[in-house]
């Protein structure tokens, strides 16, 4: 979703677009764009480094981020090699500017105010799910590539809906909401960005972001109960006033997890990634990003919900018997 946004927004910007892909990537979902197509994958670095070569500007928009249950070990270590790989292309390509599109979650929370990007964990969040420690070691991985000269910056979107959510990611509250198979929900605080905003404040710390640095992008603060409403109130599905105790939410997750690990079958439906997200949530300041980049929000929550409501109607997430 948000590596397609970042390049409709290059290319209303006159760039000219190369986007690297596994050759097993389904093509027909970027039809929109017009781009150079170049193969290869986060885990063969050879290849990355080759399809890198001549370009001006590489943004790393795929990041390894954990899904299924598997061993912490394994998680961190595909999430350091693949960000190895990427950070080895920025410097053999020669390239002139780098960005690694990072989480949110990756920014303590500030139990004093608004969280923004000066916020940093004192140490390894260990203890913490795998989705939180992996997203914490790739976002001081490059910092610590910027530090030794790497000419690389740091764009965190806030909680994105959007068109071209395929995954679905962040998306999947709309999609589970609108089709009624979502029994409950976790309260917390939100900050609430459009994907095609997201896309132009990405773009821009790569084109101006200055090296090492952290820029939050930013939509509208928010709270999951008011999103959850908003949604059923646009899907026109009964209000979900249920919700889910911390505590609960992990027992579940954990009893999933494990018995995936165990006998496979579906995913877990409420993995500890999942609630990792859901719960990380604060309100952001993203003064930073209006200041040194000019970026600001124009698509309000309640747009955003149904840009992203109706464009999954489009491609069938949504049952509209």
């Amino acid at each position: 979703m948000l590596g397609h946004h970042i390049a409709i927004a290059a290319q209303l910007r006159n760039h000219e677009v190369v986007i690297i892909h596994r050759a097993s990537s389904k093509l027909d979902r970027i039809a929109d764009l017009e781009y150079e197509s170049r193969i290869a994958d986060l885990d063969d670095r050879g290849a990355l480094i080759r399809a890198s070569e001549g370009l001006d500007i590489l943004i790393n928009a795929a990041a390894y981020y954990p899904t299924v249950p598997k061993p912490l070990a394994q998680e961190i270590k595909t999430a350091r090699n693949q960000m190895i790989h990427f950070l080895d292309a920025v410097k053999e390509a020669k390239i002139k500017r780098a960005m690694y599109v990072g989480g949110a979650i990756a920014i303590p929370k500030n139990k004093t105010g608004l969280g923004h990007e000066a916020l940093f964990y004192d140490e390894s969040p260990y203890g913490t799910s795998a989705y939180t420690q992996v997203k914490w070691l790739l976002d001081k991985m490059a910092r610590d590539a910027a530090n030794e000269g790497l000419s690389i910056s740091i764009g965190i979107p806030s909680m994105t809906f959007g068109e071209y959510d395929y995954g679905p990611t962040t998306g999947r509250l709309i999609v589970d909401l609108t089709n009624q198979t979502l029994p409950a929900y976790l309260k917390g605080e939100r900050n609430v960005v459009y994907a095609g905003d997201a896309g132009r404040g990405l773009l821009s710390v790569a084109e101006k972001g200055r090296f090492g640095e952290r820029y939050l992008i930013t939509g509208f603060d928010s709270t999951t109960s008011y999103v959850v409403n908003l949604i059923c109130k646009i899907a026109k599905v009964p209000q979900l006033n249920k919700t889910l105790p911390l505590r609960l939410a992990k027992l579940i997750s954990k009893f999933q997890e494990i018995k995936y690990t165990l006998v496979r079958g579906d995913a877990p439906t409420l993995s500890s990634t999942a609630i990792a997200v859901l719960t990380s949530g604060q309100h952001l300041d993203g003064g930073k990003a209006k200041e040194e980049l000019n970026y600001s929000p124009e698509v309000g929550i309640e747009d955003a919900v149904k840009r992203s409501y109706n464009w999954f109607k489009s491609v069938n997430y949504i049952d509209t018997k």
